[in-house]
């Protein structure tokens, strides 16, 4: 379920509890970079980049603050407006040095005023954030899971191989294969619930995952779609993220 902003991961926030912040770094750090670099076109080099989304996270708590749940807007829209404040602040600052005058800031507050304009996520945002959840589950899995049951997912699940594949490379049976793949599948269900919850303002986010064929439900017959979506959405944010960086180097 989606959290209440008053408490859980929010009030760690609040709180600021040094392994939030570096929880909410590390799942969305790399999504936040990505999508300045898009909006700047190359007009600004990489270490501004990594500044600037660590500011963006920076301005989360002031912008919880003047949350309304009743605009219902999403946590992964919010960090989307703190980016674009954040950019548009590099830039204005820019352009009054060049003039060689003061400016007045932007107040972040303004940016959630009733009435103002929310940015409007695009498929390939929607699609780095969902990308970002899945991966952050998966980590947490990983650390939590024995090293053979997790190589049997990451070969069978994130590289797609079959399970004929995954047990002649490891030298063992493929039903020995179901059963370590079944323990990571289990437990990852729990994972995702639980970082969709966690990043979740309202219910849309939670819908996102079924909406991209991850059914968090316990079920036999559809565990093969579930890993196949699951593989299919972090295949798919690997590339996209590799793309990106590479554009950003050249």
């Amino acid at each position: 379920m989606p959290q209440d902003l008053s408490t859980g991961f929010i009030g760690r926030l609040r709180a600021r509890d040094p392994k939030a912040w570096f929880e909410l770094w590390e799942t969305f750090g790399p999504v936040l970079s990505a999508q300045l670099r898009r909006w700047g076109r190359g007009r600004i080099g990489p270490e501004t980049v990594q500044d600037m989304s660590q500011e963006t996270l920076a301005a989360l708590a002031q912008a919880i603050d003047s949350h309304d749940p009743s605009r219902g807007v999403r946590f992964s829209t919010w960090l989307l407006a703190i980016a674009r404040y954040t950019l548009s602040d590099e830039f204005d600052r820019r352009n009054a040095q060049k003039r060689g005058e003061g400016r007045k800031p932007v107040e972040l507050d303004e940016l959630f005023a009733p009435g103002a304009d929310m940015p409007s996520p695009d498929e390939d945002y929607h699609r780095l954030v969902l990308g970002a959840k899945v991966d952050a589950a998966v980590r947490r899995v990983e650390r939590e899971s024995e090293f053979l049951d997790f190589e049997v997912f990451r070969m069978r699940v994130l590289e797609g191989q079959s399970g004929v594949q995954v047990a002649t490379s490891l030298g063992t049976s493929e039903a020995t294969i179901s059963r370590r793949l079944a323990r990571v599948r289990d437990n990852l269900r729990a994972q995702l619930a639980e970082v969709v919850g966690q990043y979740s303002f309202g219910p849309d986010d939670l819908e996102d995952l079924a909406r991209n064929g991850i059914d968090l439900s316990p079920n036999k017959a559809s565990d093969a779609l579930f890993d196949e979506a699951v593989g299919e959405v972090h295949r798919r944010y690997v590339a996209q993220r590799a793309l990106l960086d590479s554009a950003s180097r050249g």
